[in-house]
């Protein structure tokens, strides 16, 4: 007999270092002796029988040719079904020799029926790519020093179509190239999928995960997943996908109990049951348990031309007593709180990565103080490439959403980041975590009238992207959505259909902000190392005022102020390295955005007038909830002079009727510039 698993990877696999193993187990098209048909494989260690069963044979428990033979004590079933065809629908009768019998989907398939069905598909994943030219050069996309800006969506809720009256998820291939139009106009790098992998409860966004190998139907075929990451790779934008090996569902057809023991899963709940999902949680001590995940991590990159992971509640899996309470958790070996294989687990899962995809990234959501998440496994780290900086997001969310008199009492939530900043290689998130269960939507978050409410988004948004560290942000959030996000209907894009309101200028801030942070190479190239990033003046509390610079690494700086209250400060000293003339490159203030328009003209001189300890200092005029860049220029001198006396006028262009914008006359100490500040100068970006 013919075998499609030879006894090396057999040996491999209960080993745990045989990482192809989908193109071993699962279901395989082949032809043997002549005869078409498929090859079937499944690992159940504890089964007493195997049959396939499936709309070819009639869903037959008996049928001969369905019958599946044992590979020694492997644990392996093989068997060879002719007359199978590219579709077809199956799973696998387990008779367990604990008793009892189940119908289970291939853990390995990689295509599923569409729920709420469950059983797997035979599929071939065969693809002609051309992103040729993406694959060779995307290192250097993706270095440390490289600008990522992602954009974070839920496929099924971005932007849905009406089919018979009824609107609908968009599939793979419709949804690329309006994403990619999207994705372009807002200038950044990157998307990244939240779980794209088969779930049977849509409610979960995917990361209550039972296809690890395979795409959801919902949105189409492999192939047509395919088509889509082509498609951005093509025009320039890297994929990076939601992964989810910290725990999976408990439903019947899946991996729970997969051969009538805890296969897949520890047996002792204590260990086994995660409390806040009531889901399973994954034997990391176990070798196959392992190949299996790294086969699934692997598969995504291989198969997929995936550019990147983000490992989903790391906390979690770090952690044996995370969400237990006394009694409710086993220690370690040394009676600590620390999940030993789960840690060797995620360093493997690093290291077989960057072994074999040395250009691609991995990110952890990590949201607890373990240190060296993003470390080197030699130097005892978890390896991952970045880590999501959750502290980051929950101090600066709790600034922003105060009441800007209240900011100078909290401060130290503003500034507090930089002691660690440079800890790990961080990734700023402002994830759809902030934006569902009751957490309200990015825009409703902001305190204020409307016109405040803008200003202090695109100010939150401003500093996040002069922040050291690169940036995500969750779809609705760039053109400020006011609801909270919704899976089962499309975002509100219908707040765009008026092109000069201040929807439509928060996301043209936003897509400025991210042209920016890509050609500028000071507010990047320092995103993971401490010369990036350089303290001016960060204990203004009084006036809730922070400036600092950004270094390049060839010494270059931009100068960051952020004013963030409502009221516009003139003659505002700020020390900076050396003289000339610093440009304004870009005011979150800009009219064009919808702000008030109050700026320095397009620039300002340094004169050698030493402050904060440096040898000169710039004189600015600091918009109202704004947030200012300046990058040195060695243009000609612009004269400062009185706007009202100039002729320019005193109040910024009419905002839409909806919302009154404040008259910067009646702010103490505004200035307007002649007759405006652009949002991003000439040749910034």
């Amino acid at each position: 007999m013919t075998h499609q698993i030879t006894e090396d990877d057999l040996y491999l696999l209960n080993e745990g270092t045989h990482l192809e193993l989908w193109t071993k187990l699962g279901a395989h098209l082949t032809t043997r002796d002549g005869v078409a048909g498929c090859a079937f494989a499944v690992w159940a260690p504890n089964a007493e029988a195997v049959v396939v069963v499936g709309d070819f044979n009639g869903w037959d428990r008996r049928s001969p040719e369905g019958q599946l033979s044992a590979r020694g004590s492997s644990g392996i079933w093989e068997g060879f079904v002719p007359g199978v065809n590219q579709g077809a629908s199956y799973k696998f009768h387990i008779v367990s020799n604990q008793g009892g019998a189940f119908d289970k989907a291939d853990p390995f398939a990689v295509h599923a029926e569409t729920p709420p069905h469950t059983a797997s598909k035979v599929w071939d994943l065969s693809y002609d790519w051309s992103d040729d030219d993406w694959m060779a050069a995307r290192g250097d996309q993706q270095r440390l020093d490289a600008p990522m800006s992602i954009y974070e969506l839920h496929l099924g809720s971005w932007r849905r179509v009406d089919q018979d009256g009824t609107p609908r998820p968009m599939t793979y291939r419709e949804i690329a190239p309006e994403l990619i139009a999207h994705i372009q106009q807002l200038g950044f790098s990157h998307v990244e999928f939240l779980p794209l992998m088969e779930h049977p409860f849509y409610g979960s966004w995917g990361y209550q995960s039972t296809g690890y190998f395979a795409a959801t139907s919902r949105y189409g075929t492999p192939q047509d997943l395919k088509f889509l990451i082509d498609e951005l790779h093509q025009a320039g934008i890297g994929v990076i996908l939601d992964w989810v090996p910290s725990h999976f569902p408990t439903d019947a057809f899946a991996l729970g109990d997969f051969d009538g023991t805890h296969l897949f899963e520890h047996a002792d709940p204590r260990q086994g049951f995660h409390p806040d999902w009531s889901s399973y949680i994954f034997n990391y001590g176990r070798p196959e348990v392992q190949a299996f995940l790294l086969s699934s991590a692997l598969f995504w990159l291989s198969e997929y031309h995936v550019d990147g992971l983000r490992v989903d509640a790391v906390a979690s899996m770090l952690y044996l007593d995370y969400s237990r309470e006394d009694g409710e958790w086993i220690p370690n070996q040394w009676g600590g709180n620390e999940n030993l294989e789960a840690i060797e687990f995620l360093r493997r899962f690093n290291t077989e990565v960057f072994d074999r995809f040395p250009d691609v990234q991995t990110f952890a959501e990590e949201s607890t103080s373990w240190p060296m998440v993003s470390r080197p496994t030699y130097v005892g780290g978890l390896g991952f490439g970045f880590k999501w900086d959750m502290g980051w997001m929950h101090d600066t969310l709790e600034v922003f959403q105060r009441e800007p008199i209240h900011r100078k009492h909290h401060h130290d939530q503003l500034t507090f980041r930089a002691v660690y900043a440079y800890s790990e290689n961080y990734a700023l998130p402002l994830s759809h975590d902030e934006v569902v269960h009751g957490k309200g939507s990015m825009i409703g978050k902001m305190p204020g009238n409307d016109w405040e409410r803008f200003a202090n988004l695109r100010a939150l948004y401003s500093y996040m992207f002069t922040t050291p560290g690169k940036k995500l942000l969750f779809m609705g959030c760039e053109f400020g959505q006011w609801s909270e996000w919704a899976h089962e209907r499309s975002l509100d894009w219908h707040l765009l259909d008026d092109g000069d309101g201040f929807h439509a200028k928060l996301q043209r801030c936003v897509g400025d902000l991210a042209r920016l942070y890509h050609a500028t190479p000071e507010l990047h190239e320092g995103d993971s190392e401490p010369f990036g990033f350089e303290w001016v003046d960060g204990s203004d509390w009084e006036q809730s005022v922070v400036s600092y610079l950004r270094r390049a690494r060839d010494g270059s700086c931009a100068l960051v102020v952020a004013n963030l209250t409502p009221v516009a400060r003139q003659n505002y000293r700020v020390g900076v390295p050396h003289g000339g003339r610093w440009r304004e490159a870009f005011n979150s203030d800009a009219a064009e955005y919808g702000g008030s328009g109050t700026g320095n003209y397009g620039g300002v001189d340094a004169l050698p007038h030493p402050t904060h300890g440096r040898s000169h200092s710039v004189v600015l005029t600091l918009p109202p909830l704004g947030v200012e860049v300046f990058v040195p220029d060695g243009g000609e001198d612009i004269a400062v002079v009185d706007a009202e006396a100039a002729g320019a006028p005193v109040s910024p262009p009419p905002p839409p009727p909806r919302v009154p914008a404040p008259d910067p006359a009646a702010v103490p100490g505004a200035q307007v510039t002649t007759p405006r500040t652009p949002g991003i100068a000439p040749g910034a970006a």
